[in-house]
């Protein structure tokens, strides 16, 4: 399976972290993500933990500092929307610089900023360190549902054909005097999509017909290194482990 923009996010580095086999780096992912949920949002030095945390694995993984704040940028909605909240938030008022603020609404911009920043931070970790198709194969191998991960797989595999089909279209509809700026030209881009939609549809038509008569039964065939082994599993268990502790520690001595 070749790369392109379904890679945007890989970072093509030689780092423990990257050669980790990607199920271990998925079950990590996920259960440090539901320790920084579970954590209670009073409980502020725990984040602080939880940052370092990222940071160390930031640094084995060999993902610039840079590169995270760039791609962080995403959650920038959510971050708006943690800095109206103390101002729109009810209940109990202070006053800060001489603003009146909502002591449940600071409470409830800070649970969103810091969860979700760190949320962010770990999918970014993941993304830089497991190209696409050790992600599929890692969900596979984590027992997903066949036919998400065959989804998946046929997504990330045809997206580049398809984006690049697309933008032939819109040049061909361009050198005809076609300008999609003017809403009056707007039906000529909904029938570009109609026949982009055909055009794929009879595209995974014949590959699924060709994939049947080479013997296709459901399931793609293994692809790239064994399964993780007993100690991979619980060198990647250290973070969730090391988060977790973090929390209950936190917890306790609030």
């Amino acid at each position: 399976m070749a790369g392109g923009s379904a890679d945007v996010l890989h970072l093509d580095r030689d780092s423990p972290l990257h050669r980790l086999p990607p199920e271990v780096k998925i079950a990590a992912a996920v259960a440090v993500t539901l320790v920084v949920v579970a954590t209670p949002r009073e409980v502020f030095w725990a984040f602080g933990g939880y940052a370092v945390l990222v940071a160390v694995v930031a640094v084995v993984g060999r993902v610039p500092a840079g590169w995270l704040a760039r791609r962080a940028l995403v959650e920038t909605p959510f971050v708006l929307l943690a800095l109206v909240l103390p101002f729109v938030g009810a209940g109990e008022r202070v006053t800060w610089l001489g603003l009146g603020l909502s002591a449940e609404g600071l409470l409830g911009g800070w649970n969103i900023l810091v969860k979700g920043t760190l949320g962010v931070l770990v999918s970014l970790l993941l993304a830089a360190t497991t190209t696409s198709r050790d992600l599929i194969v890692g969900l596979d191998r984590l027992r997903c549902p066949r036919i998400v991960t065959q989804i998946a797989m046929f997504m990330v595999r045809y997206l580049d054909v398809l984006v690049g089909e697309a933008r032939r279209m819109r040049v061909a509809r361009i050198s005809r005097g076609d300008d999609p700026r003017f809403l009056w030209q707007l039906r000529g881009f909904a029938a570009g999509i109609g026949a982009l939609f055909l055009r794929a549809f009879e595209r995974g038509e014949r590959v699924y017909l060709a994939m049947l008569s080479r013997g296709y039964s459901g399931r793609m065939p293994p692809a790239g290194a064994g399964v993780a082994s007993a100690g991979q599993w619980l060198l990647a268990a250290t973070v969730p482990a090391v988060a977790a502790g973090v929390g209950v520690t936190a917890v306790l001595l609030s």
